[in-house]
This record gives structure tokens, sequence and C-alpha cells, in this order.
């Protein structure tokens, strides 16, 4: 009798016997990596200030400290699962690795805003390496039995890494200094490689050639599309440079989808898409990052400007929300092999639509108290928590071994696309309803925000309801 827990679990991984460390060793080789790569998307936000002054930044400079990582990290992910694929997956992790400590040492070092940005970019290229072949690892490495429980953590690490770099940034420079964000990373990154090279073995996906081509369309696409989206609060939506960003990333895609369909070496199969579960789960991911990354930035800066808190205590008051993949991340991993991924990841949008919305409506009181946004930081935590499990079990679900690297890379180029746009469409909404970055003008335009993020956010739930399958994820005789 064979049990199908999800595409990792139903698709074993060949091991040499003596790489079997245990299901823990290869989960925290595959997640320390990992939540040091997605810990960086936001770990700057709170040091920004003082980089403004140390390093004589303009306010276009400091935005491009952050943006250079996100860019380079979105656009660089399906290169770097293709040469995993072809070159060696724990090859590439490692390498990537290596890259993103080097591109630390270098932002640590650096003395002068246009240094920085560079280190930074060079920073988003290791962690694109990191970030999409460190599940795809993990998948092969742990038992079937115990494969949906270490996706299910897996998970709840790297939702906690996005939402604790404000956090650790904060609480690292008021402690010690910008520079000291950079630092930890190295001998993270040290005690990292032996871990990963004696816990995790090495696999392959499709041999076949690089498409430059393909890769270089796409890459250009992507850049050109986030670009304009990250540019357009300043801009203008109908401005000339985010409206033709938009339309020539727009038509490199297309061109790209086009050659894709033609090349006998694809960078992305698109027969991919044809797996309802696979293209239902990127679909949710988008929404549901747009609402979540954009409503966590803006409620950061709320808890600062609008209650008066520091950087540290703002984070320490996110934690009903930042700690609960933790917990509910690994009971949905355990989950969905019983009920499967349909109504674990519905009920976890609909919960998180819910906890924004409560979030929007709690905020337009008069002498608002922390102890008002608790229920719906919670509600949205626990939603967090039933979500990345699921959408990670789905997007593998179906797939060949060799196409775990391309899928999960593909996912994640989704997921931080989805929070580029929502961050800037989010502010957009915040600025259009008169919200200002002032105690007395952040609810008028935090309110609105909030509900938009709780509409988007719904509107994947529904979309899973209706087109997930129900096999997906589910044991099966």
């Amino acid at each position: 009798m064979t049990t199908t827990l999800s595409a990792p679990a139903e698709l074993p991984v060949a091991r040499p016997p003596a790489r079997r460390r245990g299901t823990a060793i290869a989960l925290i080789a595959a997640s320390v990596p990992m939540f040091m790569a997605t810990l960086d998307n936001l770990v700057m936000t709170t040091a920004l200030p003082v980089l403004r002054t140390e390093l004589s930044a303009t306010l276009e400079q400091l935005q491009w400290m952050v943006n250079a990582y996100t860019l380079s990290f979105a656009t660089l992910m399906i290169a770097a699962a293709t040469l995993g694929d072809r070159w060696g997956r724990r090859r590439v992790f490692v390498a990537g690795i290596v890259v993103f400590a080097l591109a630390s040492i270098a932002s640590a070092l650096a003395t002068s805003a246009e240094l920085l940005i560079a280190a930074r970019a060079v920073q988003g290229a290791g962690a694109a390496a990191i970030m999409p072949l460190s599940l795809t690892l993990l998948a092969g490495a742990v038992p079937a039995a115990r494969r949906a429980m270490a996706i299910g953590i897996w998970g709840g690490v790297s939702g906690l890494g996005v939402a604790l770099g404000p956090v650790i940034g904060g609480a690292v420079v008021g402690g010690i200094s910008w520079e000291a964000i950079f630092w930890i990373n190295v001998p993270v990154a040290v005690v990292a490689i032996p871990l990963v090279l004696w816990a995790l073995p090495e696999s392959h996906g499709r041999r076949q050639p690089l498409d430059l081509a393909g890769l270089a369309l796409a890459g250009a696409g992507i850049l050109a599309l986030v670009w304009a989206i990250i540019r357009g609060n300043d801009d203008g939506w109908g401005s000339f440079t985010v409206v033709g960003g938009m339309l020539l990333g727009a038509l490199l895609l297309g061109a790209f989808l086009v050659r894709e369909a033609h090349t006998d070496h694809p960078l992305i199969p698109l027969r991919m898409f044809r797996v309802r579960s696979f293209a239902v789960a990127n679909a949710s991911a988008l929404l549901f990052s747009f609402g979540v990354f954009g409503l966590v930035f803006l409620l950061a800066q709320y808890l600062q400007i609008g209650m008066g808190y520091t950087p540290l205590e703002a984070g320490v008051r996110t934690l009903p929300w930042t700690a609960a993949p933790m917990i509910f991340a690994p009971i949905a991993g355990m989950l969905a092999p019983r009920i499967g991924v349909r109504p674990l990841l519905a009920a976890g949008l609909a919960l998180q639509a819910a906890g924004l919305a409560w979030q929007g409506l709690v905020v337009s009181t008069d002498g608002l108290a922390y102890a008002d946004l608790v229920p719906g930081l919670a509600l949205a935590g626990i939603g967090m928590g039933l979500t990345f499990a699921p959408s990670a079990t789905a997007v593998l679900f179906d797939m060949a071994p060799d196409d775990h690297g391309t899928a999960s890379s593909v996912n994640s180029t989704i997921r931080e696309i989805g929070g580029a746009l929502g961050v800037a469409a989010l502010v957009a909404v915040f600025t259009a309803s008169d919200g200002t970055l002032t105690p007395d003008g952040y609810v008028a335009g935090l309110q609105p925000a909030a509900l938009v993020a709780a509409a988007v956010t719904a509107l994947g739930a529904l979309m899973v309801l209706l087109w997930m399958p129900r096999s997906t994820g589910r044991a099966t005789a």
C-alpha cells in the first residue's frame, strides 16, 4: 500500500544511507540559511534614519538600499533554481550562502550609499540561490512520513524571518550599530555551510542547457515590473515612467512566455501551470503576499508613529501575529495529509482577511489601546500559520522531483512580486485617503488600506475554495 502525503512524500528521492542524519538536523540545515535570507528583506527598515545621517544618503538612495535587495532576490531566483538542477542543488545552495556572507561583509564595510546599494544587490543574488533550493533540499532529505510536518515548520520559519526583520534590525541598531545588522550574518553562514554539507544530500534536476534568452527576458521583465510598482508612489501611477515600466515589463514577460513555449529547454516549463494545484497555489500566494506584507509595512509604522512605541517595542507587540506561524504551521503540515490542502489554505486566508479587517476597523476608533489590536493580530497570525505549509505542499504536489527547484523558485518569485505590489499599492491607498506620517494623520489612511488588504486576501480564499482540487495534499491508499 502506498501513502501519499504531498508531492515530496509521494515522489521519494534516493539518498545514500550515510546521509540519513535525521529530520531535525536536516530541518535546521535547510531553515537557518533561509531564515537569514528572508530576515534581510526588511532588516534595514529601522536603520534607514541612521544611514541617512552617517552615509549622507538621499531619500532615493535610502529606497534603493532596500529595493536593490528585493529586486535582485526576485529576479534571480528562477535562474538559481535552474542552475541548481543542472550543477547540483546543494552546491548552488552553498554558493548562495557564501555570496550572501561576502556581500554582508561588503555591506558592513560600505563607506558610501552607492557602495551599500551595490553590496545589497549582490546580497540579494545570494539570497536568490538560498530561498528556492532550501525547500527542495529539505523535501529530499527527510523521510516521507515526516515531510509534511517538516514543510510546515519550514513555512513558519520563512514567515517569521520576514516578520522579525524590522524587530531584529531595530534591536541591533539601537544596541550596537547599523553595521552589526550585516556582521551577524557572517557567523551564521560559517556554521550553516558545514551543517548543510553534512545533513543535506546532493540532488539534481533536469540536466539541460540554461535558457539564456529566456533568463534575460524574464529577469528584465520582472525587474521592469517591480521597479515600476516601487516607483508608483513617487512618480505617480499615471506617469510616463511608471506606465512605461509596466508596459515594458508586460511586453518582456509576454515575449518570455512565447520563448518558453517554443524552446526545447525552457527556463520554466509552461506545462507546470496546467497542474491546477500549482496554478491556484501561486495565484493565492500572490494575493496573500499583497495583503499581508503590504499591511505589515504600514502597521509597524503605526505602532511607532501613531502609538509612540520604539521599533523594538513595536516588534514585540506584533508577536501575536508574527509568532503564531511557528505554532500553527507545523499543525497545518500534520493535518494536510488527513484533510487535504484546500480547507486549510482557504481557512488560513479567510482568517488572515478577518484579522486584517479587524485591524483596519479598530484603528478608526478614538483612544485605541494595544489590547484592542490583539484579536486581529491573533486571527492574522493563525491564518498565516495555516497558509504557509499548505501553500508549499500545493506548489510541489504532482510535480516530478526534477521540477521541484523550478516550482519552488517560481512560487518564491511570485510572493516577492506580490509583497512589492502590496506595499506600493497599499501605501498609495494610504496617501490617497489623506493619511500622513504623523500621530494625528495615520488613522485616516490606515483604515482603508487595511480593508483593501483584507479584500484582496479574501479573494485568495475564494479562489482556493472554487478551484483547488480536493485531493491536493491528502493521503491516499
